[in-house]
């Protein structure tokens, strides 16, 4: 099958938008690949010849939101000052809280490990792009571009997944200042 022929593509937006929908009715775990065929009116068959599992076809279609997030993150001034958030990370919060069900259920305990882990690996590979082009807090020299992405990444996966399985969370703008405080290794304020 040719990905690139239009039939395809319809297809495969077709699958990606019924398993959001299914993901954002019950837990990721839950669902089956003739679950997604019925929402998405195709022959299980069909989503087999597009994706081996629910899992991949989760994480296709949450890709996009992913490539969000990681470009926010990677836009992030990083010499701005630590109590203030940069406006690109104030966006990728509003992004996450505008799809706060979504992102909870993904990356809740019943979640997809294949989607958190590409999630953090996309995240690492646009930090550690901005890191090697020299924009790089001071005094993080000595440690490794790479590594020092992947704990960005990793920290920046962990308080979006707290964040979104709270009751009430905080505002996005709270949770950016939050984060960007700890992460410029200021203070956090107290509310």
């Amino acid at each position: 099958m040719n990905p690139d022929d239009p039939r395809a593509r319809r297809t495969r937006a077709r699958l990606k938008q019924a398993v959001l929908a299914l993901v954002a009715e019950r837990e990721a775990g839950a669902i089956t690949m003739a679950a997604v065929a019925r929402r998405a009116e195709v022959n299980r068959a069909t989503v087999y010849l597009h994706y081996p599992d629910v899992d991949a076809l989760v994480a296709a279609a949450m890709e996009d939101a992913v490539a969000e997030l990681a470009r926010a993150a990677a836009l992030c001034p990083l010499d701005a000052p630590p109590d203030r958030a940069p406006e690109p990370l104030v966006g990728l919060f509003e992004h996450v809280a505008a799809n706060a069900a979504l992102y909870a259920r993904m990356l809740g305990p019943h979640g997809s490990a294949r989607f958190t882990a590409g999630m953090r690996a996309r995240l690492t590979a646009e930090l550690a792009a901005g890191f090697a082009e020299g924009r790089r807090p001071d005094g993080c020299a000595a440690v490794p571009a790479e590594t020092h992405a992947a704990y960005l990444a990793g920290a920046l996966v962990g308080v979006i997944a707290h964040w979104v399985a709270r009751d009430r969370p905080e505002p996005p703008a709270e949770i950016a200042s939050a984060f960007w405080a700890l992460f410029r290794g200021g203070s956090v304020p107290v509310a």
